[in-house]
């Protein structure tokens, strides 16, 4: 049996919406700021798929990921169509001088983390890490506005 855990998670970005926009739409860049992401490809035969692979304390899982919503500046939605059971959206608020951006998360535990963690602790630990992903775009973002 496997349960699904949902997290989400917000930082506020003091640079304006086309660059947090921009950032955040590179996929493949996203181990810059997330920590356990190793590495994100997006497939040259459909762009809107993309191969993920994330390691943490000597656990390593992959999938398929697939956009199913895109609206520019406004939201990323996906769902995992192989691998590690997951789904989730970004979405961004545009607050003229700033940006909002809102990180939305869930998976399903695989069995071998279910019976070796409590949920409850397991679901701790990755809020934490997303919201330090979210602050660590944050500071990305607002070194790339530093540098344009």
């Amino acid at each position: 049996m496997t349960d699904w855990l949902e997290h989400s998670v917000q930082v506020e970005v003091a640079v304006p919406m086309e660059l947090v926009w921009r950032l955040w739409s590179d996929l493949e860049q996203m181990p810059r700021w997330m920590k356990w992401i190793e590495s994100v490809r997006v497939l040259e035969e459909d762009p809107d798929l993309s191969r993920w692979k994330l390691a943490s304390g000597g656990f390593n899982f992959t999938w398929l990921s697939k956009i199913v919503k895109l609206v520019p500046q406004q939201i990323i939605q996906w769902e995992s169509v192989d691998g590690l059971p997951n789904r989730g959206a970004v979405r961004f608020y545009d607050r003229r001088d700033s940006s909002i951006v809102k990180l939305t998360v869930a998976y399903k535990i695989p069995g071998i983390l279910g019976q070796i963690m409590d949920n409850l602790f397991l679901g701790n630990i990755v809020e934490s890490t997303i919201q330090a992903d979210l602050e660590r775009f944050r500071d990305y973002a607002l070194k790339a506005n530093a540098g344009s």
